[in-house]
């Protein structure tokens, strides 16, 4: 049956709507799709052109400028330089050994850097780029950039790479960083992806090493574009990285190179902390070693030659050393005593040359004895049997923690490698040591500073400073970190008897400036400069019965290794102390002797911030310090120049 002439009308319409709308949705989509393929070949084909070719596009991380290192006046203890280095990327070398060898005919190489190459691009994932060779003279430097298209996969870069200005005067302090090491790696949870990049240096010691993640900042990344043969065209993008946090420490470089200075032939160690902010002025460890030669990759022989040497040069002695503090504890049983109650500053003890203790003989330093002596008299000449009787009233306990509020036997938080507690001995801590029972001989011997006594020359340092100005003074290597003001170290007051203090302070001063004080020799004579001190001399070894008998052999008729440590602490000035010093030469015999001298030096360089007018020593040394000054002057020129040259 035949539809009306209205209806087939109607449907031919509807019929012509869908048409043109679907005509119209198929127009559009191939305009879109026209404008879309113009687009990526005209406006967008040079980045797809590239793309498509993957083995030409390389992702690179970019190292962060690390933070450099100042001193107190502003002066650079750790700074950056440019480096030319040669890389080579093992997946666009195409022959590896074959490259090599052609860059080994082209430049000279250092010995062993192709084999530590290839070793390390076995290590590496192929894209990533290996260092073949660095500190490259910048003729070598074109020379591999004009014979690029014949050595694929090799190229030439510039980076920064760490110099030490001071050289060997804060190696102790600042440290030194390295390349990364698998074992570096082992000891992170989640390593920074820079820590892949083959010899990227972090800090392995010291300051370097405490602060590696504020030093080191954080990578930037960079995109480029290489032709066939391996050359780099051109860089795509990059973003930026942060460079890490400059840092500026309280050490005065010239108070620190004159420390090292004076040290020079002693296997030795100084601190200088000042009394106002707890600020370390001078950390000195003698001898000492040139950072420089780990940055570059130190060789066989250098290194043996500092691991080996039985003085030690790697050694932080500053932080590290823990000695039997000697005479330079009494100190600390005094201050004992007097704020127990049980023994006064006027009481007196009979000093026969020796005490009889359970059978055993414990013996004063000076044979004939001291006669009655108070707690003022026993510091001023050091009477060892005051305090072998003295503390068997007190007993260890109190000993131990009047130490550790001074300083000694407790941790100080420096940022510097392997810091040691020392040792404050008390009844609890041999028992949990040695599962043994305290004895009143270890109470004696601990009370002259040995037996199982240890202190670190920073400590004494800070008890010196503590019993100065009866704050609890607090050692700050760190003035700020990007800018930002660490907490001062100036210590609130220990709440110790100020009575007793001054009573202490003023047997050190005569110790310094009596005509029996075992260290006037030492004395400072400028007016309003005048130290007070004390001496120590602790024994590494033990004289039997029989060597008393025939007489004690002296330290210069021993090997070194037998001869007593040498120690000095020390505040100044007396009337308004400014800085606290502590002196400990290995095995230099006395105290009073060798550590005093090299203290009074030390000081007066601190207060005068300088080299100090020969008025202020004795006038029997001034013709000898005038020598002195000159040599040690030359000895700082010639470091700078060395260091400055490197």
């Amino acid at each position: 049956m035949k539809r009306p002439p209205k209806e087939t009308a109607e449907s031919a319409r509807r019929i012509g709507r869908r048409s043109l709308v679907i005509g119209a949705s198929q127009l559009a989509m191939v305009g879109v799709l026209g404008w879309r393929m113009r687009s990526m070949q005209v406006e967008e084909g040079e980045i797809y052109r590239t793309l498509a070719e993957e083995n030409r596009i390389n992702m690179r991380l970019i190292p962060p400028s690390r933070g450099l290192i100042f001193d107190r006046n502003g002066a650079p203890l750790a700074v950056n330089e440019q480096n030319y280095r040669i890389v080579i990327t093992r997946e666009d070398a195409g022959d590896v050994d074959d490259t090599l060898d052609r860059l080994a005919r082209l430049i000279s190489l250092p010995e062993g850097a192709v084999e530590s190459a290839k070793a390390e691009m076995q290590r590496r994932p192929g894209f990533v780029p290996v260092t073949v060779a660095e500190r490259v003279p910048w003729d070598d430097v074109a020379k591999v950039t004009v014979n690029t298209p014949a050595l694929p996969g090799i190229t030439a870069e510039v980076g920064l790479s760490r110099h030490y200005p001071r050289g060997s005067d804060t190696a102790h302090v600042v440290g030194y960083v390295g390349p990364v090491s698998d074992y570096d790696l082992s000891k992170m949870e989640d390593p920074d992806p820079l820590m892949q990049i083959p010899r990227f240096q972090i800090g392995k010691t010291g300051v370097e090493a405490k602060f590696e993640e504020e030093l080191r900042g954080s990578a930037g990344t960079k995109r480029i574009e290489v032709n066939a043969t391996g050359r780099v065209m051109r860089e795509l993008d990059r973003e930026e990285g942060k460079s890490g946090a400059d840092m500026q420490l309280t050490l005065d470089s010239r108070l620190q190179s004159y420390t090292e200075a004076r040290l020079e032939g002693e296997s030795a160690s100084v601190v200088v902390i000042d009394l106002e902010t707890g600020d370390l002025r001078a950390v000195a460890s003698a001898p000492t070693f040139d950072p420089n030669l780990f940055v570059r990759g130190i060789s066989g022989p250098d290194w043996r030659g500092l691991n080996e040497n039985k003085y030690r040069p790697l050694s932080a002695k500053t932080v590290q050393g823990a000695y039997p503090p000697g005479s330079t504890f009494k100190m600390v049983v005094a201050m004992a005593a007097l704020e127990s109650g049980l023994v006064g500053p006027e009481d007196t003890e009979y000093c026969p040359g020796f005490t009889e203790v359970g059978g055993s003989r414990f013996h004063c330093w000076k044979r004939g004895g001291h006669g009655n002596v108070n707690m003022h008299r026993s510091l001023q000449e050091s009477c060892d049997v005051y305090y072998y009787e003295i503390s068997q009233k007190i007993g260890i306990d109190r000993i131990a923690e009047m130490a550790r509020r001074l300083g000694v036997g407790v941790p100080l938080d420096v940022p510097m490698s392997a810091v040691s507690e020392g040792v404050a001995p008390d009844t609890k801590w041999k028992r949990d040591r040695y599962g043994e029972a305290w004895r009143i001989g270890d109470t004696v011997n601990a009370s002259i500073g040995q037996g199982y006594v240890l202190a670190t020359p920073l400590q004494l340092a800070v008890m010196s400073a503590r019993l100065a100005t009866g704050r609890d003074v607090r050692p700050r290597l760190v003035h700020s970190i990007g800018g930002v003001v660490q907490p001062s170290g100036a210590g609130e007051p220990m709440g110790l008897n100020e009575n007793y203090l001054r009573r202490v302070r003023a047997a050190m001063n005569d110790v310094s400036n009596a005509a029996r004080g075992t260290g006037y020799g030492a004395r400072i004579v400028a007016e309003g400069m005048q130290m007070a001190g004390k001496s120590g001399t602790s024994q590494v070894r033990r004289i039997t019965a029989d060597e008393r008998a025939r007489g004690v052999t002296s330290n210069a008729d021993l090997p070194w290794e037998r001869r007593d440590h040498a120690l000095w602490v020390n505040f100044a000035p007396y009337e308004n102390p400014r800085f606290a010093v502590s002196v400990v030469v290995e095995h230099g015999g006395g105290g009073s002797s060798v550590a005093a001298p090299i203290a009074r030096d030390v000081t007066l360089q601190a207060l005068y911030d300088g080299a100090p007018p020969l008025e202020a020593y004795p006038s029997n040394l001034r013709d000898t310090i005038a020598e002195q000054q000159k040599r040690i002057e030359n000895h700082v020129a010639r470091g700078m120049t060395s260091s400055d040259r490197a």
